[in-house]
């Protein structure tokens, strides 16, 4: 919970979601709920720039609450018939990786909402860093109407097939509520690192 001990500081979130709205107006609402949620707590958004999709539900739900909005976007992304009008400070950047590292640095904290190819690869990314324990920070997915559950029930698997340690499990919190998901994020205390773990094991 909030203020527990060893809870995490959240003054920052980067948010991964989809440049499309969807097709169940569910995905919609839980970004201003969420963007609304992160305001009421004074955390800012960090997020992939513009004003499209979920990526514009979210920000502009944040600046239009008063909160802090950085969104980050390559070049290529930026004219307004590719990305929208941008919301509150925009970053430009070269490239994809570029923006990866900024949004990831400006951050405290992951969450994915609903989105593609590129919302899984920002999200892959991140958990990868997690377990190999080259940054401690806390990832979710809000879990929009099960939007999720295919991707968790994936990583079971991978558990079970002996590719994924069971220990990492717990890197991805997840939950279908904004506010619960960020008090699970708040609360959060890493595992040990994979690369750690191995140069353990490796001494016995």
């Amino acid at each position: 919970m909030p203020g527990a001990k060893g809870a995490t500081k959240l003054s920052n979130i980067c948010v991964y979601c989809g440049a499309s709205p969807g097709n169940r107006p569910e995905y919609a609402l839980a970004a201003q709920v969420l963007g609304r949620e992160m305001t009421k707590r004074n955390i800012g958004l960090v997020y992939g720039g513009g004003s499209v999709g979920l990526m514009g539900e979210i920000s502009k739900t944040v600046n239009g609450e008063g909160g802090r909005v950085l969104g980050v976007i390559p070049v290529e992304l930026q004219p307004v018939e590719v990305s929208g009008e941008s919301v509150g400070q925009t970053i430009l950047v070269n490239d994809m990786h570029e923006r990866k590292a900024a949004m990831a640095s400006a951050a405290d904290g992951f969450i994915a909402m609903p989105g593609g190819f590129g919302t899984l690869e920002e999200l892959m990314e991140v958990v990868t860093w997690q377990q190999l324990g080259f940054m401690q920070k806390p990832i979710g997915l809000l879990n929009i109407e099960g939007y999720y559950d295919g991707l968790l029930s994936f990583v079971d698997e991978a558990i079970s097939a002996g590719f994924i340690r069971p220990s990492n499990r717990s890197i991805l919190l997840h939950s279908s509520n904004p506010a619960e998901l960020i008090d699970m994020l708040q609360a959060y205390e890493p595992a040990p690192s994979l690369i750690s773990t191995l140069r353990q094991e490796s001494k016995r």
